[in-house]
């Protein structure tokens, strides 16, 4: 069965490829074959699976006329759509592509072998690309006489509402190829980003630091699953807290990618991976998928899910305020002033004197340190002090948080949660951390996206586009840098490295001398 090119009459004058070969047919396929239709290609299904590439037109059919239902497609466009789309019983039918792309499965011998085939079947123009989300592209490339024209394209699942692609150069590909499929990409609707060929290319390597150091914080006993969720929902703006993403996506997916890019990085600490995700993977306990992850999802207690997770995370204690002790704020607490007025609006009595009284609670703003570290080293009672997290401005975050310290009094730590909840804004009391819980969940994320920076695996807005529209960041990495400084981001990372001793926490060069210039960490040198 070949194609009548006389049906090509819908395609846009400018349309860079006219007929695209989609091999593998599961969502990932049916997805771009969607969205290439629907830009003005004809488009060829195959599929190792008998019936599968016929199924798959059936089910786009069935897509666009769900869209009509919707109002969002006319009658007339489905049927424009559909006489685009071919279903081929043989690799032979896609001689006449002049691009061919694979979405199959994640195994480098069958990519290897099918492009192999490819290179037999398509004309010397036809460029061939690989949907891989993990394998490199030089290494599937490797198998093939000419790789100068092989490419990596990652679409994100699901497809037509992802709307971001990375285009991944190989070794060896020629610059044309990369260029004509950035070009593909805006006509299909999607921003293309372009990536070196680096383990976990853009996204999948920036979104290392949000769950494995959430991981970390648990695995350290100071705060529970929820608590992290809810602060950094409220604090930063995510959509989904770590937890709750990881069960949503299942540790079955998760936890390879984590170990996968960990090892591929011969074993760098930034991208360390968690015995608490190793240990639920092989329990079955992954996720919305088995009804138990992170969060209870039987049918019972699925539906409130969410509330129990913000509620359990919220540490409001019935203090009256004629109770609360004087409270004495650190000279050297991170937003000092902000901190005062804060205290002042709350009805707190402040001390104002060189250092606190006998009866005062001491109140520190660290950045990276804890408050163990601040009472010794600043010489505050530890039975007296508490931290609150200042990095987020007090007036943006919808959540403050607390911690004390091994040796704080119980009565002085529920008078800081009361106090600071005084005015109804929740507040999470945690235990004594280097960094509380945002502190180090962002500075773990834009120190990663600033050392992706520093290697040239991509440009910075390239790298903060991509996040933002394949991981739903509330910004992109470095802008989130930007928003809380870089100054002190890199503040709480040479902390964090020198309470834990862990070169997880070294920063990396871009962010240091960005940080140290007070430059925008989005700003490339001349």
């Amino acid at each position: 069965m070949h194609f009548d090119t006389d049906t090509c009459n819908n395609l846009p004058m400018n349309c860079v490829f006219t007929h695209i070969g989609i091999a593998g047919t599961g969502a990932m396929g049916r997805g771009i074959a969607q969205i290439a239709a629907q830009a003005g290609a004809q488009v060829l299904l195959f599929d190792m699976a008998p019936d599968a590439a016929s199924k798959a037109k059936e089910a786009l059919q069935g897509t666009w006329g769900k869209l009509v239902e919707k109002g969002r497609l006319s009658n007339s466009q489905v049927e424009q759509y559909s006489a685009r789309l071919q279903a081929c019983s043989s690799l032979a039918e896609f001689k006449v592509c002049d691009l061919v792309i694979e979405a199959v499965v994640e195994k480098l011998d069958v990519k290897q072998a099918l492009f192999k085939q490819l290179e037999g079947i398509a004309s010397d123009s036809c460029i061939l690309a690989t949907n891989t989300s993990s394998l490199p592209v030089t290494a599937i490339a490797s198998a093939l006489s000419k790789p100068e024209r092989f490419v990596g394209y990652h679409f994100f699942n699901p497809v037509p509402l992802m709307k971001v692609v990375e285009v991944i150069p190989g070794l060896k590909t020629a610059g044309e190829v990369s260029s004509k499929l950035m070009t593909l990409s805006r006509q299909m609707g999607h921003t293309p980003v372009m990536a070196s060929d680096t383990p976990g290319f853009i996204v999948n390597h920036a979104g290392r630091g949000y769950g494995t150091e959430a991981l970390r914080i648990v695995g350290e006993g100071v705060a529970d699953f929820a608590t992290i969720d809810a602060i950094l929902k409220d604090q930063v703006g995510f959509k989904l807290g770590p937890f709750e993403l990881m069960d949503l996506t299942g540790l079955d997916v998760s936890h390879p990618v984590m170990e996968s890019v960990y090892r591929q990085y011969y074993d760098e600490p930034r991208y360390r991976p968690s015995v608490i995700t190793a240990q639920r993977l092989a329990g079955g306990v992954l996720g919305r998928k088995t009804k138990a992850g992170f969060y209870d999802y039987s049918e019972e207690k699925s539906a409130v899910a969410g509330i129990n997770t913000t509620q359990a995370a919220t540490n409001s204690v019935a203090v009256d305020s004629s109770d609360w002790p004087p409270v004495w704020v650190s000279q050297n607490a991170t937003r000092r002033v902000q901190l005062l007025e804060l205290l002042h609006k709350l009805g707190a009595k402040i001390e104002t004197g060189q250092s606190p009284s006998l009866h005062a609670l001491t109140i520190v703003a660290p950045l990276g340190w804890d408050v163990t570290t601040v009472a010794v080293f600043e010489r505050y009672d530890p039975a007296r002090t508490v931290g609150i997290d200042m990095l987020i401005d007090d007036a943006v975050t919808k959540r403050r948080v607390i911690m004390g310290n091994p040796a704080v009094r119980a009565d002085m730590l529920a008078a800081a949660a009361a106090i600071f909840s005084k005015d109804g804004k929740p507040v999470s009391t945690i235990r004594d951390s280097a960094g509380f819980v945002t502190q180090r969940v962002v500075a773990t994320i834009v120190n990663i996206a600033s050392d992706m920076c520093q290697q040239q695996i991509c440009t910075p807005q390239d790298l903060d586009t991509a996040v933002q529209l394949g991981l739903g960041y509330p910004t992109g990495p470095l802008a989130m840098g930007n928003g809380v400084g870089g100054a002190s981001v890199l503040e709480v990372l040479v902390n964090m490295q020198t309470v834990y001793g862990d070169p997880r926490y070294r920063a990396s060069p871009w962010l240091r001398r960005r940080g140290a210039l007070g430059l925008s960490l989005l700003h490339v040198e001349a």
